[in-house]
Formats: structure tokens, C-alpha cells, sequence
């Protein structure tokens, strides 16, 4: 498949180019396409840093990359190398206490910050003594609006600025004399599209991964089984640890190897940072979190009823709206999976016993009190305990998705 990033040089006052600044793009077109922030990152994580790498792409000069609230909260910045790029910590990110905690923890890692389109208030104080650049977007405040501001700013001596959205000789010469140390804007020159070639990632075998990861225990040879079956989740995981992100103290010479090296809290944000970036592309975040519900919901109706068949419920649960994520036939995506006779006859409608779990969960989904009583009946259950099950259904994934 082919991946497209767009890249806009940043300027010292001789117009020298001193880094760029990479921005996502799903297309040739030069535009910011329809996603949020933080998946933007995760793609331009995913496609770039664990594709060729971001010295490939800025001729080794430092890269400015976006780093939004929920990216922050993900920590995907530590799957980028700070020698090589500067966090720019995007205006969505607010002052918080907690937030401080997040960007201390980078400053304390090497990684050089920045500050985007910045508006001055006192709660920002703390955070000034570790940021080492500043953007003021001079289209949305105006150089003359600001003058005060940079004077006092200018006195830091930890502290760098840069004028962005400069399109005439007039602002360059202006935002100069004012004391900005670096510039980038259409006066300059326009972001380009780079295009390169990557491997299409397996949706399901990721959501299988991912199912995995949610459990308290993670179990590396079975993780490291279903990074075998997809060779862009191989090649990904083996690009992460040769990325230069982590020290290599010998070579890596299994899939096993390359996931007991990141070990579980690394492996769970990795895997985070995979269903953040290749996840359906319009609707993926509530499917995938019903989905998470109801593999949780269905594991525990077969723990009371028939405990053997609980891992099989979960996963009949984790699967039964693949084909909506992925707008494709069950029996296309299903046919793709190494799943046992009951999961498969399940998942294509056919009645058995997991069939009948995924049956009442629906029916509750749905509010529907006689269709919910029907599939009751047919596993001999009594539905008062339904509610307990779905409330612990949606704190489980909760939870497990925040540990991500």
C-alpha cells in the first residue's frame, strides 16, 4: 500500500533550513485529511518511524512532530527517537497538573519540547522551564498583538521562537526584528507530499493481538504466534526495536525475543499505538469498545453456564462486529482467522451454544425484554444476573483500555 506524509522546512533567520516539520496525509492531496490529532500521530508513527524512519524523510535534520492530549496520555512519543525529533505539544493540550507530570517525564528522557501555537497564562509557568521552543502562529495572533509577549519570553534563555504561517517578506522582516530565532510559512515554501510504499496491516490479527494484551497475565508465545501470521505486524514490531528508540544489547532473533526485550507495559502501548493508527478508518473507536464489551460480556454468561467454553465466548464476543469495522462479509473475514468449528458456526449465525451467548448479549444491547427472554430460554439462564455482567463488562474494558 502506499503512505503519504507531508514535510514543511523551518527556516533560521539566513533561510537556512535547520528542520522540518512532518505532517500526516492519507493522500497526494496537500490538505489535513479528516481525523483527529492523535490518530494523525499514530499513523505518522506507524507509516513513517517504523517504515524507513524519520531521518530518511528530513535528510537527518530534526523533525517537528504533533503530539496531541491523547497521545500524551498514550505515551507515544517513546515510540519516536529523541535525538531525532522535537515533541510539538499541540494547543489541545491543557496546563494540568497531570499533563506536567506527562511532559516532565519527556524532558527527563531527552526529548526536546515545543510549545504550538502558544497564548500565554500563568499555568503555563511551570511547564516554561522545560520547553525549549515556542510557535507563535502569526496568521491567528497577529506580531503586533504579541510584541510584549515575546519581549518577556525573549529573556528566557532556555527558550527558542518561531513564527509560523509566514507568507510575505514584510512579516519575515518583521517577526526578525521582533527577536524570533526561526520561521516557516508559504513565504518559505509549502508543505510536500512524500509518498512510499508500506505492508497492509491485518485488522483482524491485530484485534486478536489486542484481545490479548487486555488480559491482567500477558502470554508472549501466543502474542508472538499472531505477529507471525501477519507480516506488517512483524516487520513493525522488528522496525520498533531496530528504530533506534531502544538500546540493542544483542541481536534480535525471534519475534518472542524482540516482545520479552519490550516487555509487557511496552508491548500493551505498542499494541495501543497499533489499533490507534489501523483501526477502521470512520468508525472505529465505539465499535472496537462494544467489541471489547461484549468479548468480556459473553466470557462471563459462559463462566456461569459452561466455564470450559468461556475463552471461546470471548472471542465470538471480541469478533461478532468485525464485519461492520471492516464493511465485509462474516464469511470473508472469518475465513482469514484460525478459529475452531464453534467460533466460526457462531459467528456465521449458525445456532450452538456460543451462538446462543451472543444472541442474549445482543438482545440486552438492543433493550429488546422478549427477544431477551427468548435467548434466555435457550440456555436455561435466568437474565437477573445480566445487568451485573454488563456493568462489569464496561469497567473491564475501561480499564484495560486506559492501561493502553
Amino acid at each position: 500500500m502506499k503512505v503519504f506524509v507531508a514535510r514543511q522546512p523551518i527556516f533560521n533567520k539566513k533561510q537556512q533550513v535547520v528542520a522540518y516539520e512532518l505532517l500526516f496525509r492519507d493522500g497526494t492531496s496537500n490538505s489535513f485529511p479528516n481525523i483527529s490529532d492523535d490518530r494523525a500521530t499514530a499513523r505518522l508513527i506507524m507509516d513513517n518511524q517504523l517504515n524507513l524512519g524519520t531521518r530518511y524523510l528530513t535528510s537527518g535534520k530534526k523533525a517537528l512532530i504533533n503530539i496531541g492530549p491523547d497521545s500524551l496520555k498514550q505515551e507515544l512519543s517513546y515510540f519516536l527517537p529523541s535525538k531525532d525529533v522535537i515533541l510539538e505539544l499541540l494547543e489541545t493540550i491543557h496546563p494540568t497538573p497531570e499533563n506536567y507530570e506527562l511532559v516532565r517525564s519527556l524532558f527527563h528522557s531527552d526529548y526536546r519540547l515545543a510549545l504550538d501555537d502558544f497564548v500565554y497564562s500563568k499555568d503555563w509557568e511551570p511547564f516554561l522551564k522545560l520547553i525549549r521552543l515556542i510557535k507563535f502562529d502569526i496568521m491567528a495572533t497577529p506580531l503586533s498583538d504579541i510584541k510584549d509577549e515575546v519581549e518577556d519570553l525573549k529573556q528566557r534563555k532556555n527558550l527558542k521562537l518561531l513564527a509560523e504561517k509566514v507568507e510575505t517578506l514584510e512579516e519575515f522582516e518583521q517577526a526578525k526584528s521582533m527577536g524570533f530565532n526561526f520561521f516557516q510559512g508559504y513565504f518559505f515554501a509549502q508543505p510536500r507530499v512524500i509518498e512510499q510504499n508500506d505492508i497492509d496491516v491485518n485488522y483482524a490479527i491485530a484485534l486478536l493481538i489486542y484481545a490479548e494484551v487486555l488480559r491482567p497475565n500477558i502470554n508472549i508465545n501466543k502474542i508472538a504466534e499472531l505477529f507471525a501470521q501477519d507480516t506488517a505486524l512483524a516487520y513493525k514490531l522488528l522496525r520498533l526495536i531496530n528504530s533506534g528508540v531502544f538500546p540493542i544489547k544483542s541481536r534480535i532473533e525471534s519475534l518472542k525475543q524482540a516482545l520479552v526485550y519490550l516487555g509487557d507495559d511496552r508491548v500493551r502501548k505498542f499494541v495501543g499505538l497499533i489499533m490507534t493508527a489501523h483501526v477502521a478508518h470512520m468508525k472505529p473507536s465505539e465499535l472496537t469498545r462494544l467489541s471489547i464489551v461484549r468479548s468480556r460480556f459473553c466470557e462471563l454468561i459462559a463462566k456461569k453456564l459452561m466455564p470450559t467454553n468461556s475463552n471461546s465466548a470471548f472471542l465470538v464476543g471480541l469478533f461478532s462486529l468485525l464485519d461492520a469495522i471492516l464493511d465485509k462479509p462474516m464469511e470473508v473475514v472469518i475465513n482469514k482467522l484460525p478459529f475452531p468449528e464453534a467460533i466460526q458456526e457462531a459467528l456465521l449465525g449458525k445456532p450452538n451454544f456460543l451462538y446462543y451467548i451472543l444472541n442474549v448479549v445482543r438482545a440486552y444491547e438492543k433493550g429488546s425484554w422478549w427477544a431477551l427472554q427468548e435467548a434466555c430460554m435457550l440456555l436455561n439462564l435466568s437474565d437477573d444476573c445480566l445487568p451485573d455482567f454488563h456493568q462489569a463488562s464496561i469497567r473491564w474494558a475501561d480499564m484495560y483500555k486506559d492501561r493502553i
